[in-house]
């Protein structure tokens, strides 16, 4: 069946998919909220209309249309933007598109199911948009006074979806006792015990893994015997994207504050020529980059990560750092004391009690990395070492990093068991701890997510293993960059990632490796990585390089907090 949206020529409607994830679920303790599929399923179950701007919104409380006051961001397209047409701490949106469905069926429209805006409600509407010549509007309505609003550009703003216009009519609801369905009695009796046994066992036997803590029956549509009972269960919803190819339009690269990700119509004429010309730049960009990562894989050396032992420094300089390639040193650590030496124990006998800052409480929340700074907890070195040692201890602490001017004195009992990269890198000097290493300490299981760095940067692995997941920089119109250095990607090898959301990921060059002891890792400049500890694990990250390292200092700074 088809869902068209007739397009009027100055018309450029923002229109996408609409996503299963939401931040607050990403932001449960091992993310439980996505352990409902009702909640995924009603997330996806239709298409976000997106804001064209970004922009402030009030209520002080009058019935009439002056009531509201709406500024707008720089530069955006009035002609496009909200406005207070009903009065009664109402914005409206205009959409633009003439939407026509199959016969017998409307158009549900309102706000994105489990999207919740504080101070601000969606109203929801059915639309009989199978013979209506009348375009319609999404309203939000304000749930109290005084209290300011702000939308993002490119925030959903309506949710559409059809339903047929009889069926709900067509329903004969009635109350029934259970025991006139025996199978429905049996299934519900079932289930009834086994939840009981679950629990009880939950209790008793408290899981190690997150994905036992959950049973997955409905999730996986079977019952407690593991029987599916209907062939057409869904757990997860593929909608198409509007097509486009019946209208002129301008492709548009990936752009970082972007969620819709895809080419979009030629923008009307209101929209500015800036808007079109910043599109097209950013198509040949994307085009010129991609085409260059093609040109290199025509040589296997040129896109291998080689390990490389007895590299002298004009090399590195040459074939590594200048023409920013990957490469894993190995041999050059071989005889730092560290290696052999930096035990828990050891390393809780030499730092004793002294106070250190770490990460704590990353398993709380999915945004952890991002909000380092809510995450920074003290407490002596020789107790993080003991809650780390603890069975499962997993990603809950870490010392990470961000975390190096605040340890330097503590952790500076152990800098004699280092060495030194002077074939690469500058001498420590006092008072700059990044230039001595940067310390990262933590069980198995700690995990860095999706990122690049303004950066070069030596991933120095002392003790233990980590898997780290790569991605040329040449990839960054792939690797869906929303904010600042990081990706909506957190991890690449997560089995609830969305693909289809998640498009362009596929055609990604991405590489896999394991570091031993003893191993470095040069990770050029705007690499993508994501980092996993294998086992309890000391890694030291250097940026002192004896060439220029600086691209940080003229990183754009309208993107240095988004």
């Amino acid at each position: 069946m088809d869902l068209i949206c007739y397009l009027h020529p100055s018309w450029a409607p923002l229109i996408r998919p609409a996503p299963a994830t939401r931040p607050w679920m990403d932001d449960t303790p091992e993310s439980f909220a996505y352990r409902c599929l009702p909640l995924n399923i009603a997330n996806a179950h239709g298409w976000e209309v997106l804001s064209p701007c970004g922009f402030e919104a009030s209520w002080n409380g009058a019935t009439d249309t002056s009531g509201v006051t709406i500024h707008l961001d720089d530069g955006a397209d009035p002609l496009r933007a909200p406005v207070s047409l009903f009065g009664q701490g109402v914005i409206t949106f205009h959409i633009e598109g003439l939407f026509r469905t199959p016969p017998g069926w409307n158009l549900w429209i309102g706000g994105s199911p489990n999207r919740p805006k504080d101070a601000i409600q969606p109203l929801s509407g059915v639309v009989e948009t199978d013979w209506s010549p009348y375009t319609f509007t999404m309203n939000w309505r304000f749930t109290r006074t005084g209290q300011g609003v702000r939308f993002e550009a490119f925030e959903p703003i309506g949710f559409i979806f059809p339903i047929e216009r009889t069926a709900v009519e067509a329903f004969a609801p009635r109350f029934e006792p259970i025991a006139n369905d025996p199978q429905a009695l049996e299934g519900f009796t079932a289930w009834s015990q086994a939840r009981d046994a679950f629990h009880e066992r939950m209790s008793r036997e408290p899981p190690a893994t997150p994905s036992d803590k959950w049973q997955k029956h409905y999730y996986r549509g079977v019952d407690v015997t593991g029987r599916a009972l209907v062939e057409d269960h869904r757990s997860k919803l593929r909608l198409a994207a509007f097509d486009l190819s019946a209208t002129p339009q301008v492709p548009v690269a990936p752009l970082k504050d972007n969620p819709v990700k895809a080419a979009l119509p030629a923008a009307p004429p209101a929209v500015s020529a800036v808007v079109q010309r910043t599109a097209r730049d950013l198509a040949k960009r994307e085009w010129l980059l991609e085409a260059m990562e093609r040109q290199r894989a025509l040589a296997p050396r040129a896109v291998a990560i080689e390990r490389r032992a007895g590299l002298s420094r004009q090399e590195f300089l040459e074939t590594y750092y200048a023409p920013g390639r990957p490469v894993i040193l190995t041999g050059e650590m071989a005889d730092w004391p560290a290696l052999a030496r930096w035990t828990p124990d050891y390393m809780k006998r030499v730092v004793g009690s002294g106070p250190v800052a770490f990460q704590d409480g990353r398993n709380r929340s999915g945004d952890f990395e991002r909000a380092k700074d809510t995450h920074r907890v003290e407490a002596p070195f020789d107790v993080f070492m003991d809650r780390i040692s603890r069975p499962g201890a997993g990603n809950d602490a870490y010392l990470t990093a961000y975390n190096s001017s605040a340890n330097a004195s503590a952790l500076a009992p152990l800098w004699s068991d280092l060495g030194l990269l002077d074939k690469f890198l500058t001498r420590p000097s006092a008072g700059a701890p990044e230039s001595a290493g940067m310390m990262w300490i933590g069980p198995a299981g700690t995990f860095t997510p999706l990122h690049h760095d303004l950066t070069n940067n030596f991933i120095a692995q002392v003790v233990g293993r980590k898997r780290i997941k790569l991605a040329p920089a040449s990839e960054v119109g792939r690797l869906y960059n929303d904010a600042y250095v990081f990706s909506e990607i957190a991890d690449l090898e997560d089995p609830r990632l969305d693909r289809a959301r998640f498009g362009r990921l596929q055609g990604a060059r991405l590489y896999d490796l394991v570091l031993e002891p003893g191993d470095i890792l040069f990770v050029p400049l705007a690499w993508w990585h994501q980092v996993k500890s294998i086992a309890f694990s000391v890694t030291i990250t250097y940026t002192n390089f004896l060439w220029p390292n600086d691209a940080s200092a003229t990183y754009p700074a309208e993107f240095a907090d988004t």
